[in-house]
């Protein structure tokens, strides 16, 4: 028997419980890990609170990511005591996922723990870590270099806002983090901003084609904020698109496209290929200084994700949270 983070549903309503399982009641899958940490991202708690429709089918363990060591493998490419991770691929939403002791999937969504990462590290950064990296490939691939601006970050509070701030500085680039915390100004400023961009502003009245003002930028928000920012992207400039949670719609007009040539470039984390995944996380071991950990990361327990989640949702929760699996 583990212990596991269970989701049920009654009279419509989500209940997150901590309750030991058996292993025989896991899903299908090549891989058994013994899991070391998982992380708690927005659609976590979106899951756990239900909030949003993320579970489709109950009993579910949610956690859409988690490292830890392969107890058994029928899959050539991974061995016993190999230190893996796994981001996405529906774990957490229609496959048990990682809040929990263990976890049994698939080989093909796994990459092994990149050597300069330990495994704390590792879901420090999690999902959100790998989603930002991804952000800023898609922007240098887009031609985006520090000479040409500087680039403004949306939802910088957030677990890939963040982690998108201190990466772009680590590389080079100006940033400008929006938030709508006035608290996290010194906190934002200090993973590398070099300015803070109020979330009133980014909410006001736009114009299709507003002053340029960014090289580039890495929306994880979407909605009225994302039009805001495509209209001020500088010409031939660039835009990394994570997130909807300000909504999925886009009330803007082409001109950005065809006037400027800004580019919009979608980015998606959950169904990225194998060698996509380990190239993002070779930018994060080896270009995310190691103050982001202590500056941008708490750590909670297993039996702490569900009020966390509530609290990530209500706009409490600043950076990255981190669930130490193996703490009581």
């Amino acid at each position: 028997m583990f212990n596991a983070l269970i989701l049920r549903q009654q009279d419509k309503q989500t209940l997150a419980s901590v309750e030991p399982i058996d292993e025989t009641q896991l899903p299908e899958g090549e891989v058994l890990v013994a899991v070391d940490y998982s992380s708690l991202n927005y659609k976590d708690a979106l899951a756990i609170t239900g909030k949003g429709k993320i579970v489709r089918q109950f009993p579910m363990v949610p956690g859409i990511d988690f490292t830890g060591k392969v107890i058994q493998s029928s899959d050539l490419r991974y061995q016993t005591g190999q230190q893996v991770v796994l981001t996405g691929w529906g774990v957490g939403e229609n496959h048990w996922g990682g809040l929990a002791e263990k976890a049994q999937v698939k080989a093909d969504w796994l990459v092994p723990l990149h050597e300069d990462l330990t495994a704390k590290e590792s879901m420090q950064l999690g999902t959100a870590g790998l989603t930002a990296a991804l952000c800023v490939q898609a922007l240098q691939q887009a031609g985006i270099t520090p000479e040409q601006g500087e680039i403004i970050v949306t939802g910088a509070s957030g677990g890939v806002g963040s982690v998108a701030v201190a990466l772009l500085h680590a590389l080079g680039y100006e940033v400008a983090a929006v938030t709508g915390r006035a608290e996290n100004r010194d906190w934002l400023t200090a993973l590398g901003a070099s300015r803070i961009v109020s979330r009133e502003e980014m909410l006001s009245p736009n114009r299709p084609l507003d002053k340029q003002q960014w090289a580039g930028a890495v929306d994880t928000v979407g909605g009225h904020v994302l039009a805001k920012v495509l209209s001020q992207i500088n010409y031939n400039g660039a835009v990394a698109a994570c997130g909807l949670a300000g909504g999925f719609e886009l009330p803007t007009t082409v001109m950005p496209f065809i006037l400027r040539g800004v580019n919009l470039l979608g980015v998606d984390s959950v169904n990225c290929p194998f060698e996509q995944r380990q190239k993002a996380w070779h930018l994060l071991a080896t270009g995310l200084p190691h103050s982001y950990y202590q500056n941008a990361c708490q750590t909670i327990n297993l039996e702490q994700a569900a009020s966390y989640a509530a609290q990530l949702l209500d706009g409490k929760v600043t950076g990255r949270v981190l669930v130490d699996i193996t703490a009581n």
